[in-house]
């Protein structure tokens, strides 16, 4: 369904990955293998003997010649890709996605989010030397499971890099594997685990404002400097003693005593629940250019990473991998970020075509009709006249019954 989009970007390189062809792959060259394994992991029976069945079925109507049923050939075809190629596929897609207007600006700001999650994969002798299961788990009564953490452009959505590893790295550690993302300006938007005063001090080097909630431990080595309202403050964050591990004792003696930066608090009322106070922190500290109530805006729309990864995870499957060795784990992930960044271009598309917000589709069913559409375009001896996104805007979220129109119109009360 994508290819002519695809090929139409003016963002991206202009085509899809090419797969240079190999002696020795038969029925699946790279590219063909690609395309299947992406067909794989967006349907709704991920199994290698159902993708096979598919290609065979596409194979009589297109070239005529049989295949075998088998799937030991395709699965060493999946293995002859390089996780390269796939990792430069799903890039090309994140800056090929059209972006949505004004849906993400914020103050002329480019808004990435992060956030961490994990997913488990089949419990085998590699899997677990490599993304080793909890250690409250007794061996042989658990998976392995993967650390991830993601950073999305608030704009469209779009999952511009991961970073993962076992559950013994941190997700701060991760964290900090994606600021080359982060360029002078952008705005990196996260919850409190990832707010520390050593990562506040070397994001504002690279020239990267910072808009996180405050962790909950930080009570002390803080003194007030100026009040610009009720829960508006400028305040001091003064130096611990103790060195980050992360860091050496001569970066540590390095950086400053002190950290100027802006406390914003404010409560959070949902009918029937409590209320909760929470407070956010900034190094944008222009309290008449960036006035308290964009940053109560802001923060409320960092609920939306939790959405796109619940999109990642339950929607599409990607909460349980299949692959059973690392490396085929690494592609099958790389594969599942390809997928979700071409259905979010499409999603982004339909959005502008009829002149919604994007976040009053849904991704669930933009899923579905992607589902049911494909085999039917496989079919076809070439894409239809008529090719329009406008399919998906049948699975719109009506009002604010759901919690993520609830989040983009503001239904939330903020105080």
């Amino acid at each position: 369904p994508w290819a002519s989009w695809w090929t139409c970007s003016n963002r991206g390189s202009g085509s899809p990955p090419r797969l240079e062809p190999r002696p020795g792959t038969g029925s699946f060259p790279p590219s063909r293998t690609f395309w299947l394994f992406l067909s794989q992991v967006l349907a709704a029976d991920r199994s290698c003997r159902e993708v096979v069945r598919k290609f065979l079925a596409w194979l009589v109507v297109h070239e005529g010649p049989k295949a075998s049923p088998k799937t030991g050939a395709y699965c060493k075809a999946r293995r002859r890709l390089r996780l390269g190629d796939i990792e430069a596929a799903y890039r090309q897609v994140a800056g090929a996605v059209p972006d949505s207007g004004r849906q993400g600006a914020w103050f002329g700001r480019h808004v990435k989010v992060f956030d961490g999650s994990s997913v488990s994969m089949p419990d085998t002798e590699a899997n677990q030397e490599r993304y080793p299961q909890p250690t409250t788990q007794k061996p042989g009564c658990g998976f392995p499971v993967m650390r991830i953490v993601a950073g999305f452009s608030l704009a469209t959505g779009a999952m511009l890099e991961v970073a993962k590893g076992a559950l013994t790295v941190s997700e701060r550690t991760l964290f900090r594997s994606l600021w080359p993302l982060l360029s002078s300006g952008d705005v990196a938007l996260t919850d409190c685990g990832f707010c520390s005063y050593a990562d506040f001090h070397f994001l504002g080097q690279k020239g990267v404002e910072c808009v996180m909630r405050n962790h909950q431990r930080r009570k002390v080595g803080i003194e007030p400097v100026k009040t610009f309202g009720k829960g508006d403050r400028l305040i001091k964050w003064l130096k611990g003693k103790p060195c980050p591990t992360w860091l050496t004792k001569e970066q540590w003696a390095a950086v400053p005593a002190q950290l100027l930066v802006r406390e914003i608090t404010f409560t959070v009322d949902v009918p029937g629940f409590r209320s909760k106070t929470l407070v956010v922190v900034t190094t944008l500290l222009d309290a008449r250019r960036f006035p308290k109530h964009a940053f109560v805006e802001l923060y409320r729309r960092r609920w939306m990473v939790e959405l796109f990864l619940r999109d990642m995870k339950t929607t599409m499957g990607m909460e349980v991998l299949r692959c059973k060795t690392p490396a085929m784990v690494d592609k099958e992930l790389a594969m599942y970020l390809v997928a979700y960044n071409l259905v979010r271009a499409l999603l982004l598309q339909a959005a502008r075509t009829k002149g919604l917000s994007p976040y009053r589709l849904s991704f669930k069913g933009t899923v579905a009709t992607i589902r049911r559409w494909a085999p039917l375009m496989a079919a076809l001896s070439r894409a239809p006249e008529n090719d329009d996104p406008k399919t998906t805007n049948s699975s719109t979220n009506p009002g604010n019954s759901s919690r993520r129109a609830r989040i983009e119109t503001g239904t939330l009360n903020l105080k």
